[in-house]
């Protein structure tokens, strides 16, 4: 199959921009004329409420496709540069075949954002997914054909964790982009980085919420729920340690308790429900014992940390509060419905709490001195994004990515687009 996607790259590299972009036009059409389709599958095989799929696949995967469509060109337009030659310019052009490594909790968003900006760039894909997601990655390459692409230019690798080395190996495979785990990442990049081929990883995340003394503590459990619950909380850049100045700490505690208790939790197929399932069993379990085990240390439950006794792999919104240095509420990543309230006394000791982590993906400053959050985002915080007043989230526009241990690299914007090209400089004497 490499063959057939190397063979089929070498005739798409010859295309235009505006070639290009007929067909991705389509496919942000495909996903809006089909979302429900699309939603159906997400919901069945990692248990997204179907609402949430619908929109996944209808604003933001189709959102990225027009994107990239409309902005491919000028983000690759010839960059001239000033020197003593005749001319001298600088060129992005396409390399090869992209092996895309991706998850199960956003299975469409997660491989449009790869896909768009490096399909428009001129390369082909293989997608190796999440094995749980099977007919999500069937469907996604079926939007490309549907969309008119050429019928090898991204396909599906149906092949386990174990095998993703030989793909790596394969001459025509030129880099490789994940979404997943720390482990995963570092098992990819190294065999990458032996093969002397670049890597764009986005990890884990355990975002800081930091609610400072002047918080409009309405705002701040609105924001803070958005945040801990959006997609069940299965997301790297979900908002999990909620720093609070001791201050405000139990007015906040009061109603964001409230807001979370008031989520809805139910069969993901039914359009009123708001929570689903986790994915699995397995990490309903470990998100379990993340949080018996810090309440074994002292950790206080305000709301939820029982299993229901349901069918499915359930967790309820759950509230710690009294999270302290030590425990896993407050050192591991808890991928689930679980928020960590730490309390903190004052600003400078609601930074040090942000900044000790592995974790650098995003994160959020609630004040209602704009000028200070704003301070607090550009030089005290160490994460890739930081929002003022509102959830962390993504956007085609601007560049997306972590730093320590939750990557390197960016997705979207005109950043994404670049990162696997060959910058190449021209010069004629």
């Amino acid at each position: 199959m490499i063959g057939e996607v190397h063979d089929t790259f070498l005739r798409w590299w010859q295309t235009s921009f505006d070639d290009r972009a007929v067909p991705m036009r389509k496919a942000a059409q495909t996903l809006r004329n089909n979302a429900a389709r699309y939603g159906r599958p997400m919901a069945q095989e990692m248990g997204k409420p179907l609402r949430d799929g619908v929109a996944e696949a209808q604003k933001k995967c189709a959102l990225a496709c027009d994107f990239y469509a409309d902005n491919a060109a000028r983000f690759l337009a010839r960059e001239p540069v000033a020197t003593e030659a005749r001319a001298s310019f600088v060129t992005f052009n396409p390399i090869s075949v992209v092996l895309a490594v991706m998850p199960w909790n956003f299975p469409f968003r997660q491989v449009f954002r790869f896909a768009a900006p490096g399909l428009m760039a001129g390369n082909a894909a293989v997608l190796k997914h999440a094995s749980n997601v099977p007919g999500c990655a069937f469907a996604i390459e079926s939007v490309f054909r549907e969309a008119g692409f050429p019928e090898h230019l991204f396909r599906t690798l149906m092949i386990g964790s174990r095998q993703v080395e030989a793909v790596i190996e394969n001459p025509p495979v030129r880099a490789v982009t994940l979404t997943g785990s720390g482990p995963a990442g570092r098992a990819v990049a190294s065999k990458a980085g032996a093969m002397l081929k670049k890597t764009v990883l986005e990890l884990g995340g355990s975002d800081p919420y930091l609610l400072l003394e002047d918080a409009d503590i309405e705002l701040a459990a609105a924001v803070s729920t958005k945040a801990r619950l959006g997609n069940s909380g299965q997301s790297c850049i979900a908002g999990k340690r909620f720093i609070v100045v001791d201050k405000v700490r139990r007015a906040f505690e009061e109603r964001f308790v409230e807001r979370m208790g008031a989520v809805k939790m139910g069969d993901p197929l039914d359009e009123n429900t708001e929570i689903g399932p986790l994915a699995r069993r397995d990490l309903r379990d470990t998100l379990h014992q993340q949080v018996q085990g810090s309440a074994a240390k002292g950790a206080r439950v305000l709301l939820g940390g029982a299993v229901p006794n349901t069918p499915g792999a359930y967790y309820p919104p759950t509230v710690l509060t009294d999270v302290h240095k030590g425990m896993p509420a407050y050192e591991e990543e808890l991928f689930g419905p679980v928020a960590s309230i730490i309390p903190t006394s004052d600003e400078e000791h609601a930074v040090a709490i942000a900044n000790d982590s592995v974790f650098g993906l995003g994160g959020c400053v609630i004040t209602r001195d704009l000028a200070r959050g704003e301070r607090l985002a550009v030089d005290r915080i160490e994460s890739g994004t930081v929002f003022i007043n509102n959830a962390v989230g993504s956007d085609p526009r601007l560049p997306f990515g972590g730093v320590k241990e939750s990557g390197y690299g960016r997705e979207l914007s005109s950043y994404s687009i670049k990162e696997f090209v060959n910058i190449k400089s021209i010069v004629v004497a």
